[in-house]
C-alpha cells in the first residue's frame, strides 16, 4: 500500500537524537550515529519528528510501505534497555555542588566536587553503594523531556573518569544527574544535545569530569557551547582527573 512515511537524509543528520525522543511509535533509533528508520510498520507518517530535526534531515515522502502497525511493541524481548528511560529512588540530600564556578570561568577543583554533606546517616544510600539516579546515562539516549532533568545537578562525564577515580559514586553522583559521553570515540555533537537539554529544563548547575588527555576537552567545550547556545549559564565546574586517578589542580 502507498502512504506517507518519513525519509531520512544521512548526509545531514548530525546524530542528536532529538528525533528518536520525539517518536513516540518507536520507529526511529540511533544507529552508528545516526537517526534510522528501523520499520515502516512502526511510523504512522504523521511527522512529529520533523520539527526537532536541527538540521533539515527529515522529510515526508509517500511511497509503498506496510501498514501501519500501531508503533513498536513496548517490551522488547531482545531489546536494549538503554533506550527506556526510568528513575531510581535515592536520598536526594541537600544536592548542590560544593564549590560551583563563574560560568566564564570553569575550575579545576583540587577536592572532589560533591553535593553539601547529607543530614542522613552514612547507611542511607543505595546498599550496593550505587548513587545512580537514572537510566539512561549516556547523552545521545537521554530523552531531553525527561521529568527527573527537571531542577537537576547535572554531572557530565567522560566515559573513562569513573574507572580512574575509585570512589566516583560518593565524590562526583551522589544527588546529581550523570550523563556521560566520550568526544573522541563518540559520533555525535553533544554540544547540540545538551543545548536542547538545558533549555527545556530548569538544570540548577553542571559538574563535568574529564581526564588529563586533551580529546576529553570536547565534552568541557560542549557543555560551555550549550550553555551560550540555550542562553542559561548556570552555576558549573570542571574536574580533571590524571591517567593516574588523581584529582589535577590548576
Amino acid at each position: 500500500m502507498k502512504r506517507n512515511i518519513i525519509k531520512i537524509d544521512e548526509e545531514l543528520c548530525n546524530g542528536c537524537g532529538l528525533c528518536v525522543d520525539a517518536c513516540h511509535e518507536g520507529a526511529l533509533k540511533m544507529i552508528e550515529g545516526k537517526a534510522r528508520l528501523v520499520s515502516d510498520s512502526y511510523c504512522d507518517g504523521l511527522g512529529a519528528c520533523l520539527p526537532e530535526c536541527p538540521t533539515g534531515a527529515i522529510s515526508i515522502e509517500e511511497r509503498e510501505a506496510e501498514e501501519f502497525s500501531g508503533g513498536a511493541p513496548k517490551v522488547l524481548a531482545c531489546g536494549c534497555p538503554g533506550t527506556q528511560s526510568r528513575s531510581f529512588d535515592r536520598d536526594r540530600g541537600p544536592a548542590h555542588p560544593a564549590h560551583p564556578s563563574h560560568p566564564a570561568h570553569p575550575a579545576h577543583s583540587a577536592q572532589p566536587a560533591h553535593p553539601a554533606h547529607p543530614t542522613h546517616s552514612s547507611h542511607s544510600h543505595s546498599p550496593n553503594g550505587s548513587e545512580l539516579r537514572q537510566w539512561p546515562v549516556q547523552i545521545q539516549l537521554v530523552p531531553v523531556h525527561a521529568p527527573w532533568l527537571d531542577k537537576a545537578h547535572l554531572l557530565i562525564a567522560a566515559d573513562c573518569t569513573a574507572f580512574s577515580f575509585a570512589d566516583f559514586h560518593q565524590s562526583f553522583m551522589k544527588g546529581r544527574i550523570t550523563l556521560i559521553g566520550c568526544p573522541k570515540l563518540d559520533n555525535a555533537d553533544y554540544a547540540q544535545k545538551l543545548t536542547e537539554i538545558l533549555k527545556r529544563n530548569d538544570i540548577i548547575s553542571i559538574t563535568v569530569v574529564r581526564m588529563e588527555v586533551p580529546c576529553c576537552g570536547g565534552i568541557v567545550q560542549a557543555a560551555k557551547t550549550a550553555m551560550m547556545q540555550s542562553g542559561k549559564l548556570v552555576p558549573w565546574q570542571v574536574i580533571t582527573l590524571g591517567t593516574d586517578g588523581a584529582i589535577l589542580e590548576d
